[in-house]
């Protein structure tokens, strides 16, 4: 039997996610309480009627949520497969959600950003076990939904690895799921051109600024030689998802560009990936 937790921070995409589990065929239930896991497997597998499971489990456990470390030990004990998916989203996205589905936070704090720092700090251990770590800041249900296949589908889908392509700003951190991290500071800056400030790496005018330096050809090429002869050997060792992280200054101009060009490459060598542009739209004026 195979067991998935879900969990993570409230407005972060779980339904999305369980939702998507229960297309790959997976018995899911939402707000599982925590001393009841081991009860529910162990009835699945002794009537052989659930090969798979998805439980949502998360702060909205109140006082009974300190059970799930527990829980997991002992799920292990039986011999039973337990994979841990933690969704993570930045605060300033959680609280735009928040308002626009207008819902209180489930921890019932005096204000949304103080309820995020409290669940922060509460399910940050719970993080660190986790064996699948996704930002949904920028992500598109879509995309979610092509992660999640990559490493939970018994399916094909799940036989080739998922390479995510992640641009970013160093001013605003080093993503922290990433597995290679590149710096591209090094090329020429669109930013110190004002007809260009504005624009992003995606927009034509830049990506051209960029890509008509010769260093950025250069640096591109290899950049792809290294990914095609990792990729396949990162597969190998059982790893369907490699955060490759992108950074420039602000992550708006030159990270963007190169990033969008990695990932119509790597596309366009049949494998499925996904481009995240995480800090595309954080301010404009500097790159």
């Amino acid at each position: 039997m195979r067991c998935v937790i879900v969990t993570g921070m409230s407005g972060a995409g779980r339904t999305m996610a369980l939702h998507q589990l229960e297309d790959m065929g997976y018995f899911c239930v939402d707000n599982m309480p925590p001393q009841m896991i081991i009860a529910f497997i162990t009835s699945c597998m002794q009537n052989n009627s659930v090969e798979k499971a998805a439980l949502v489990v998360d702060t909205r456990a109140g006082v009974f949520f300190d059970n799930i470390y527990q829980a997991v030990d002992d799920i292990g004990a039986m011999g039973v497969q337990c994979d841990l998916l933690f969704l993570e989203t930045a605060d300033e996205v959680l609280i735009r959600r928040y308002k626009e589905s207008r819902r209180r936070h489930p921890l019932d704090a005096d204000s949304v950003l103080s309820g995020i720092a409290q669940e922060r700090k509460r399910m940050a251990k719970l993080r660190e076990m986790a064996r699948y770590v996704i930002d949904t800041s920028v992500l598109l249900p879509r995309e979610l939904g092509d992660m999640l296949w990559a490493m939970f589908s018994d399916g094909e889908r799940r036989d080739t690895i998922l390479p995510v392509v992640v641009s970013f700003g160093y001013k605003n951190g080093i993503p922290v799921d990433a597995d290679l991290v590149f710096d591209v500071r090094f090329l020429p800056n669109p930013y110190y051109d004002p007809e260009l400030r504005m624009f992003s790496g995606l927009d034509e005018p830049v990506r051209s600024y960029v890509y008509d330096h010769e260093v950025t050809r250069e640096f591109e090429e290899k950049l792809m030689d290294m990914l095609l002869y990792l990729l396949p050997h990162y597969q190998q060792e059982g790893k369907f998802q490699l955060v490759i992280a992108i950074g420039c200054t602000g992550g708006r101009h030159r990270s963007v560009a190169v990033a969008q060009s990695v990932y119509k490459r790597l596309k366009e060598t049949g494998m499925r990936c996904v481009v995240q542009h995480r800090d595309i739209g954080k301010d404009a004026l500097k790159a």
